[in-house]
This record gives C-alpha cells, sequence and structure tokens, in this order.
C-alpha cells in the first residue's frame, strides 16, 4: 500500500477555495475509474484557509505509475496549472502493515503491531 501525502498552498482562500472546487470532478473519476485507487482526496484545511490538504491510498507503485499517465491526472495537473498554487510539498509512504486504530468495541488500543 502506498499513502501519498501533500499540502498545497495558495496565496489566499478564495484561490484555495476554488482549486478545491474545480478539481471535486476529477478526484471523484479517479476514485472510482483507476485500478489500484482506494482514496483519492484534495480537501481545505479547516484549521489554515490557505491549504489545501492531499491525501492518496494506491494499492501498489505499479498503480500509482499508472496514474501519472492517466487522463485523469492530466486533467488535475492542467486544472491546478492556473489555480494560483503559491507551494507544492508532497511526499508518499509504502506501507507495509496497517492495523484498524481501535478495537472491536471501540476502545483505544494500548499497543500496535503487536507480533
Amino acid at each position: 500500500m502506498i499513502i501519498v501525502v501533500a499540502a498545497l498552498e495558495f496565496h489566499n482562500q478564495a484561490d484555495r477555495d476554488r482549486a478545491a472546487a474545480i478539481t471535486a470532478d476529477c478526484q471523484m473519476a479517479t476514485r472510482v475509474e483507476e485500478a489500484g485507487c482506494r482514496d483519492y482526496c484534495f480537501a481545505p484545511d479547516p484549521s489554515v484557509p490557505t491549504r489545501i490538504q492531499v491525501y492518496e491510498l494506491w494499492e501498489d507503485s505499479d498503480s500509482l505509475a499508472a496514474h501519472f499517465t492517466h487522463p485523469n491526472y492530466l486533467k488535475m495537473v492542467e486544472l491546478l496549472h492556473g489555480a494560483n498554487i503559491k507551494e507544492s510539498i508532497n511526499q508518499a509512504y509504502l506501507v507495509e502493515r496497517g492495523e484498524p486504530v481501535y478495537g472491536p468495541n471501540g476502545e483505544k488500543k494500548k499497543q500496535f503491531f503487536a507480533d
């Protein structure tokens, strides 16, 4: 599993809000059309009015690599190109293991990834 996290910084809240709005359809298309995409979200940060937080979840490296040649990605680049982005930071993480944060009855776990 690969997790991509990013932050897009805009000059002002209006630019940020416009970017979130104009990319919504492309985000959904990526989720439903692209093999290996589990989640793809560019959402306004509720605490920073000039930031979009990006979260992507991909099955594997091949599906993420294929995304970069897919029409949805090319459309997203086109839409964001004119959105007045001031700065973009991003990182991909390879996840070898995962488990729920809470127990089956909603209880807080005391330990994670115990063998």
